[in-house]
This record gives C-alpha cells, structure tokens and sequence, in this order.
C-alpha cells in the first residue's frame, strides 16, 4: 500500500477502535452510578471470600462482575488503562445456562482484568499497532487457551488493558489506545508493558494477567503500587496471545499473575496452576501446586538468609528507592532474619549487555514490521531502532567517540554492536548467556541465600516520554529475566519529598550514560507521592517461596505496610 494511503488508514483504524470504546461505554449505564454499601463490602473482600460466597450461592457473580465493572470504568476516566470493553458479554457469559464460566472453580466469579495481548474470542487483540485491528476476524474467533482456563477457574475476563506499541517500555502508550497515565500522578507512566493492569488494579481491580520479559509485570507494580510476580519459564500458560516479537527467544517472554494484594496474588496463582495448566498448554511443566515448600516459608519461626542487592553496578537505587530496600532490610533484621552481604556477584552489566543483545537480536526488525507509516512509536523503543539502523562504520565511530571522549564505557560496550545478530553470533550469546547463567547458581549456592531483595527499578514511575533517556535503565528486573528467576514486587512507600532528596553535590555528568538516562528524571518534589516498591527474588520455579517470603515481608513492615488507594474514596 503507498505510504499515503498506509498512514490513512492507520487514522482510521485507530479512530474506529476509540470510537468503538467509547460507545461501548457509553452504553453501560448501569455500571456508571456512585459506589453503594453493597459495591464498598465486595471491594473490601478478599477473592477467596468472594468465591466461597459464589459457592454457596449468598452472592451472586452478577453482583461482583457489577461492582468491578464500575471500579473498571471509573479507573478508565481517571488513566485510560482499558482498551477491549467485554462486560456486556462477560454478564452474557454468565448468564449463559450452558454456562461457559465454570461457577464451581477455584475463581468463580471473579472479574480478571487482562493485558491487550490476550486473546478473547469476539474481540481484537491488537497489541497497540492499528495494523492488527480486526484481527478478531483471525486469531479472535475463539478464546485462547489462556482465556479456556481462566472461565474454566470460574473467572470472568471483563475488560482488557493498555500497553506500549512494541511492548518494549515501562510506559503504556499508543496511537491506538492512547496514553495511560499512572494513577496517582498523571504526569507519569504507570508502568510498561503491562501499565494498564498497573493502573486499574492500584485504584481497585482484582486480578490480571500481565507478560514479562524485562520487568514488564514487575515495573509496573513498583511505578503504580500494586503486586506481581514474574514466574519462571514453564509455570505460567501463554498459549492465546498476540505479541510485537514473535520468534523471539533469547530471553523469554513469560504470563504472570498481578493483583491488587498479596493476597489475592498468592490464591490467584495457587489457582491456576491447581487447575493443571499444561493440560491447556504444552508449553507449562506438569509441576502441581508445592503447598509443603509455601508452609515451609510462611511459617513464622523460619528464619531467612536474606541476601540485600544494594546496587547493580549500573545505575545506583535513587534515595527513594534506596529508602524502601532499607525498610525491608532493618524489618526483617528485626523480625530475626539474616541480612547477607553479597560480596561480589556476577557483573551485571555483563548480563545487561547479554540480555538486551538476545533481546533485540533482529536490529529490532521484527516489532517494527507490524508499524504503519505514520504510527507513533515510544521513545525509547526508537532509540533502540536508530541505532540498529545505524551503518556499521558509523556506529562504530559513535562508540569511540561514547568510550573516548565521553568516557563512558557502560553506554559505549552496551552500543558497540547493536545491531543485527547474524545466526552464528546469536548462538554466540546464548552460549553467554548460559554460562552467565551457570555463574549465578555457583556464586548462590556459596552464599546459601533464601532470597535476594532488590530495587525493582532505579527510579520510582518515569514522566511521559521518560524512556527517551531511560531506556536501558532496566537492569534490576532484566537480569532475572536473562536468569529465569522467579521474582515478585511489593509497593512498601511512597516517595517523600522530605526524605528523599538527592544528595548534595550530585552531578549527572559522572554517571554513565544508562545512569545519567534514568536519573534525569528524578525529581523528589514533583514525585512526591509516587509508589516505591521492593522486588523479592528466588530461583527458578520458585513461585511458592517467593510468594511465602513476600508474606514475610509484608508482616515484618508490620504498621509500615504500604496503604492502597481506595477509589470509593474518589467516587
């Protein structure tokens, strides 16, 4: 198609999806009043008690679909997070007699949100590129297996969720969908790729499922105050979705569960995975629920050996996410745990050069197939792209210039050969990447650690655009993905402009350029307010601990456990 042509019909798509949206809302009068008493006591609920009360039948799952369907809605106008309105067929689905939602399952009745890549039948799953709108005519006929096991559980998907274009950023933005802001400053991101499940669940929302492969479900909690846990390879279903890089493998994508609380996190994942999840896809371990190892964990008089990751190397914690880590160490200091000193671990820039390599090991070809002449692209994503397409001789002037002029070696070796990998060079890295991987079982079995607690991010949210400057100031999450660690995030505090100042004297002209990226945007007085969380990490196919030992966590904070939002509250 001409590119003219090409670039109206991009407009014309992504009007026809806004428009669609917005007379589906507008059409949900019945979901659109204030919060009553009966919609505060359902909200105020914990989904093991809800679905107990679906069970034997003293509340209705048209009731609870009804009072999530209005915190959905409200959460939409205050941050743009929803993208697919499914209430009308999710209140079809249940009131459907051959019942497609099984109201006997472990999460009957339950409403759970889902990022935009899941395929619902009936719907589009156009990951924010408008190429793929109408796509439900293809890959939407029919639910995803994902989705299968989800109704089968007794949930009731009811609204999809917003995300970057590409899927490649800690924002969630789009020409499709538009911006998602972060719900307790709208001057900042919410989160990526999964910002819009971020979004909904800190102002009130349930459950969701979110995608991972950077820090995608985990950055998101830690920018807008919610919880989720990054499981490893093979214990969480993907089978059903769409994606901006399909065939990528070099560091794999993973689902995962995000909530509104712990608790709600830990049933919600002890759910799906009770309901045999490899029997819906052949990509899932057949490993059923470790009950005995999530006992063994949450039990109070456990003692931990708690290993405190105070820096990558890379980009150091900003104060206030510093001051968060460190409310976790003395917590559990107190509460009798061991703090371990990690001595020197790995490089972790190495796995940051390792990772994004594999990541992108296409010259970032593939996400930018899918883009339209015209379609916005997110910052960061495109700096990725600029460089990949820079002339080989060019590029390597630009590196020189990075490591000798600048003198900058941690921008210069993570630029040197951005680019497209030929096939002998990407078995190259993934032959890095093991041994890399190989090292950190080592240097953890010296140090017999239960956990590591680190920062989940630098920085608290980044403001719209941020990942600009930012973008490879992801090395606190991306090093587990590269790893295939399991790795859970908490919100503890929040940022104080009071406490959490930048030292006096502070230059950003002696960082490297990937700290100076993410530190440009530091600001305690206009972050005042912000979520700040801490990421709890154990081994591979560690979800029962890691989810134990958030508990541990939580209790240890006692009186200092971080306070959600409430949206009644904003009614």
């Amino acid at each position: 198609m001409p590119f003219f042509l090409d670039y109206l019909q991009h407009r014309r798509d992504c009007r026809f999806k806004q428009q669609e949206r917005a007379d589906r809302i507008r059409s949900l009068t019945a979901y659109q009043g204030p919060f009553t008493p009966s919609d505060r006591a359902t909200l105020a609920k914990p989904i093991e008690a809800l679905v107990s009360e679906v069970h034997n039948g003293t509340t209705s799952p048209q009731s609870i679909l009804h009072t999530y369907g209005k915190v959905a809605l409200k959460a939409h106008a205050l941050t743009n997070c929803v993208t697919e309105v499914l209430l009308p067929s999710a209140k079809a689905w249940l009131d459907d007699k051959a019942q497609p939602i099984n109201l006997q399952g472990p999460l009957a009745g339950i409403p759970v949100s889902l990022k935009d890549t899941v395929v619902v039948g009936g719907y589009d799953t156009t990951v924010g590129y408008s190429s793929f709108v109408g796509n439900k005519a293809t890959v939407g006929r029919a639910d995803g297996p994902m989705v299968r096991l989800l109704k089968d559980a007794g949930a009731v998907p009811y609204v999809k969720t917003n995300l970057p274009i590409s899927l490649l950023s800690f924002e969630s933005t789009n020409d499709v969908w538009g911006r998602c802001t972060n719900p307790h400053n709208a001057a900042y991101s919410p989160g990526g790729s999964t910002g819009g499940e971020a979004a909904l669940l800190a102002l009130g929302g349930r459950i969701g499922v979110g995608s991972d492969v950077a820090g995608s479900v985990r950055a998101p909690a830690h920018f807008s105050g919610c919880y989720s846990l990054r499981c490893s390879t093979g214990r969480w279903p993907k089978l059903g979705i769409c994606t901006s890089m399909p065939g990528q493998e070099g560091v794999a994508s993973v689902y995962s569960p995000m909530a509104r609380t712990l608790g709600d996190l830990t049933y919600f994942t002890r759910a799906v995975v009770g309901m045999r999840p490899w029997t819906y896809d052949y990509t899932v371990h057949p490993m059923p629920w470790k009950g005995e190892v999530e006992s063994e964990f949450a039990e109070a008089g456990k003692v931990l050996r708690v290993g405190v990751m105070r820096t990558d190397g890379v980009v150091d914690p900003s104060p206030a996410c510093k001051r968060a880590l460190e409310m976790v160490e003395t917590a559990m200091k107190k509460d009798g745990h061991e703090i371990v000193e990690l001595g020197s671990p790995p490089d972790m820039l190495e796995a940051l050069r390792i990772a994004s390599a594999l990541l992108n090991a296409d010259g970032c070809q593939m996400f930018e197939s899918f883009r339209r002449t015209g379609e916005w692209l997110d910052p960061g994503a495109a700096q990725m792209r600029w460089l990949a397409k820079l002339p080989g001789p060019i590029r390597y002037v630009y590196y020189l210039w990075v490591k000798y002029v600048r003198r900058d070696a941690v921008w210069a070796g993570l630029v040197r050969n951005w680019r497209a990998q030929t096939a002998f060079e990407n078995w190259m890295l993934v032959k890095e990447r093991e041994a890399y991987r190989l090292q950190w079982a080592q240097w953890w079995d010296a140090l017999a650690l239960d956990v590591l607690v680190t920062p989940p991010n630098a920085t608290p949210a980044v403001p719209h655009d941020g990942m600009r400057d930012a973008v490879s100031s992801c090395g606190y999450t991306f090093l587990f993905n590269l790893l295939d660690y399991t790795a859970g995030v908490l919100p503890v505090t929040h940022v104080d402009k009071a406490l959490d100042q930048l030292p006096a004297g502070f230059s950003l002209k002696k960082l490297n350029g990937v700290a100076r990226g993410a530190y440009m945007h530091y600001d305690a007085d206009r972050m005042h307010g912000l979520p700040v969380g801490v990421q709890v990490v154990g081994r591979r196919l560690e979800e029962e601990k890691v989810l134990a030992v958030m508990k541990r966590v939580e209790e240890a904070l006692g009186e200092q456990k971080y306070k959600l939002l409430d949206i009644t509250e904003l009614d």
